[in-house]
């Protein structure tokens, strides 16, 4: 499998910056056996807590993304769950079939034993598909903590017929420079990439569990690029998705299902939702997706609050559209309710879809598009003044105990989302039903549908 394989839009467009242009960076892959220390590994050497770590077997599920730069290259490393080559549990056999995608879009591998439980038969099974793949394989031994010459131990990773063992603690740190320099030495010629533009939007999927988050990165990708069951929680990591077709290139961020807090006991889990709250901060558009069959619900409106609060463009998707029985008014009278439901987020624009079947999928690109134009708009003073002037005459400023508010000016000082500053005589005149009229024009004269509006107000003395 090729680098072309990553520019058709399935796999994510890494870039790095050589001379001024930007070219795709090589990718670097962390496997093994479940439990042997490749996500503490992956976040030493992207120097930042990624992935998510816990002390029992599969916490890591899909592929995780981080970058890494070494004697002046950067790279990208994918983190990958734990391979159990013979088992028949259905997460554990996407779990392998994840990090066979990994394996294959990698151009080196490091393979990470455990040092304190030795070299086990699964780690032969694993060292065996990793030399069918055909690419270097640095091989890591682990938990290595005790700094000093080797146990007599160590030396029975030979075995494996992958070259010289590389002693690593990835918790205090020992040995990932010398990992690092052997991970150089087998990274690809960059003259050989090709260049690539970078203008991608962030688009976080979030939601409640089971509305179909990852199916729909599995469909818009056209690959299982997520683990998808009807567990609850099987997604666990926030997962990097890059696409690239004739709207734009987007990163597609894959959450975990957001459930009520009080029904939130397991560790992993509220490390899985501060990783959907933390994607949804830096990410451009946020795809709320709610389940056609069980309807809107109060926690729909407290996952689409996260966006609010973090002044995301937002697009509502309401999946599973050819479950639901239908007559000639289904569609007007879900709407509309559906419409009441999200009145707080008046401005996202609401597309039916079916996932199982691809129905109307093409037409999410487009949307998330258009929000995102909006909540980058920006306008100048001057036609933002032209566009107030107008209002106030169609709709006077509202009067209270003989005194009318007055608008100075008002003028736009960011973008993601729209912030215009109004200056005014009074703020407590300035009633939230004007505030509301004028947003409504805004929206209306600048096209920012889709997109918050955020308003201060600042009062200034009459001259």
């Amino acid at each position: 499998m090729t680098f072309s394989f990553l520019f058709r839009g399935i796999l994510r467009d890494f870039k790095e910056e050589i001379g001024g242009t930007l070219v795709a960076k090589p990718i670097v892959a962390i496997v093994g056996r479940p439990n042997v220390g490749k996500s503490t590994l992956f976040n030493k050497l992207v120097g930042q807590r990624v992935a998510i770590v816990e002390d029992v077997p599969g916490v890591t599920r899909d592929r995780i993304y981080g970058d890494c730069e070494w004697r002046g290259r950067s790279f990208s490393i994918i983190d990958t769950g734990g391979i159990e080559p013979h088992s028949d549990d259905v997460i554990l056999a996407q779990m392998r079939n994840q990090a066979q995608l990994a394996m294959d879009s990698a151009d080196a591998i490091i393979l990470v034993v455990d040092m304190k439980t030795g070299l086990v038969a699964t780690d032969y099974e694993v060292a065996a598909m990793l030399q069918k793949s055909g690419r270097p394989i640095i091989l890591c031994v682990n938990k290595c903590d005790k700094v000093g010459a080797a146990d007599a131990d160590f030396y029975e990773f030979y075995n494996l017929s992958l070259g010289d063992p590389i002693m690593v603690s990835s918790v205090h740190g020992h040995g990932t420079g010398d990992l690092l320099d052997e991970v150089f030495k087998n990274l690809p010629d960059i003259s050989n990439f090709d260049e690539k533009e970078d203008s991608t939007i962030n688009v976080a999927v979030i939601g409640k569990p089971n509305v179909g988050k990852s199916s729909l990165i599995n469909r818009i990708t056209g690959e299982e690029r997520c683990i998808v069951s009807d567990i609850a929680g099987t997604t666990r990591d926030t997962i990097d998705t890059f696409i690239k077709n004739s709207f734009g290139s987007f990163n597609f961020v894959d959450t975990a299902g957001i459930r009520r807090q009080s029904k939130v006991t397991d560790a992993v889990e509220k490390y899985s939702i501060i990783r959907a709250k933390m994607a949804v901060e830096r990410s451009d558009v946020c795809v709320i997706m709610i389940d056609a069959v069980e309807g809107f619900t109060e926690q729909d409106s407290k996952v689409a609050g996260l966006a609010i609060n973090a002044g995301k463009a937002c697009v509502i998707v309401v999946n599973k559209w050819d479950a639901v029985e239908k007559t000639d008014k289904t569609f007007a009278n879900y709407k509309k309710k559906l419409e009441n439901d999200f009145s707080f987020m008046h401005y996202a624009p609401i597309l039916f879809v079916s996932v199982r079947t691809g129905q109307r999928i093409e037409n999410l690109f487009e949307l998330i598009t258009q929000v995102f134009n909006a909540s980058a708009t920006r306008i100048s003073t001057g036609v933002l003044n032209e566009v107030l002037a107008e209002a106030i005459l169609r709709v006077q400023p509202p009067t209270d105990r003989g005194k009318r508010l007055k608008i100075f000016f008002v003028t736009q000082v960011s973008v993601q989302p729209p912030t215009f500053v109004f200056f005014v005589n009074s703020v407590k005149l300035f009633h939230f039903s004007y505030q509301r009229y004028l947003e409504n024009k805004f929206r209306e004269t600048f096209s920012l549908q889709g997109a918050p509006i955020r308003f201060i107000i600042r009062e200034r003395a009459e001259r």
